[in-house]
Order: C-alpha cells, then sequence, then structure tokens
C-alpha cells in the first residue's frame, strides 16, 4: 500500500477510483479527485503547503510534487498527464495539458490549457505558457501553436490509457 502520512494536521484526500502504487508517497495537504492514478516512486509532499489535483490526472513513476513554505501551491487542473521523473515544484497546470518525461516545472510558472511541455524541458519561476502552445528547452520557450483539437486528442487518449492500466493493478 502507498505511504499516505498525515502532517501539521493534513490528511491526503482522495477522489473515487484512484490507483496508488504500492511505493507512492502522499504526505500532508494533497486532494485529489476521481480517476487519478499516482505511479511508482512518485512522491506528492504537501508538507509545506497545498497540493491540488483535478480529476482524470496521472502523475507518472518517479514524479516529485512539492511547493515553497507558504509561497507556492501545486494546482493541477482535470485530464492532465505528468510524464516519469517530472519535478513541479509550486506550479500551476492547467486542464488537458501534456508534462513530458522528465522536465521541470518551477514556483508560479502557469501552464495554459491544451498545452504540451515537451520531455527534459526547465520552465523557469514564473514563466506563463500560452494555452494551446508547445514549449520545449532548457529553458523552454515556445516552440509553436497547436490546435486545441490536435493536443485534445492526444492528451485525451493518454489519460485514458492510464486509467486502463490503472485498473489493471486494481
Amino acid at each position: 500500500m502507498a505511504l499516505i502520512k498525515e502532517v501539521r494536521g493534513f490528511t491526503p484526500r482522495f477522489g473515487n477510483n484512484v490507483f496508488l502504487a504500492e511505493n507512492a508517497t502522499i504526505i500532508g495537504d494533497v486532494e485529489m479527485g476521481d480517476d487519478c492514478s499516482i505511479w511508482y516512486n512518485a512522491v506528492l509532499r504537501g508538507d509545506v503547503n497545498s497540493i491540488r489535483i483535478g480529476n482524470k490526472v496521472n502523475i507518472q513513476d518517479g514524479s516529485v510534487l512539492h511547493t515553497l513554505y507558504q509561497k507556492s501551491v501545486v494546482e493541477i487542473g482535470d485530464n492532465v498527464s505528468v510524464g516519469h521523473n517530472v519535478t513541479i515544484h509550486g506550479a500551476k497546470i492547467e486542464d488537458n495539458v501534456l508534462v513530458g518525461i522528465g522536465a521541470t516545472i518551477l514556483d508560479h510558472a502557469v501552464i495554459g490549457s491544451n498545452s504540451i511541455i515537451a520531455a527534459n524541458s526547465l520552465v523557469l519561476t514564473g514563466t506563463i505558457v500560452e494555452p494551446n502552445s508547445v514549449y520545449a528547452g532548457v529553458p523552454a520557450k515556445k516552440v509553436k501553436d497547436i490546435e486545441p483539437d490536435q493536443t485534445s486528442e492526444m492528451i485525451h487518449k493518454i489519460a485514458n490509457n492510464y486509467m486502463m492500466y490503472a485498473s489493471w493493478y486494481k
């Protein structure tokens, strides 16, 4: 069973139909919606501030979500896929986003809806990623605009796949 730990009077809260891998760690002020999956070795550390996750979100293997004490929070909208070994530190991710493998998103960054953050990108503190765009690189810069239906198809497919994968483990 996943490590679920109360810290400072905050106990993680979960929606319906949530998969937590046996070695996932969810600590403190963490709330997530329905149909989410937290995969192997992922750490959601809501010890110093809050982490809020919407519906149909997958946090893949080795990813870390954390915040700054009294200064930043993590907010993740609906239908978001966070790839393997991603770090999200005190950032906001809007609905229908794909965060590629190994990306890092720093405090007070905002990732607009229907966007893709490419693998291994570094989104610097305070960066505002426009909706319907692809950002890539170190530091991450806008690469191109994309049509909402292009991202929607890919992002929904990945999120749906992760719901299917999670069902294999229940």
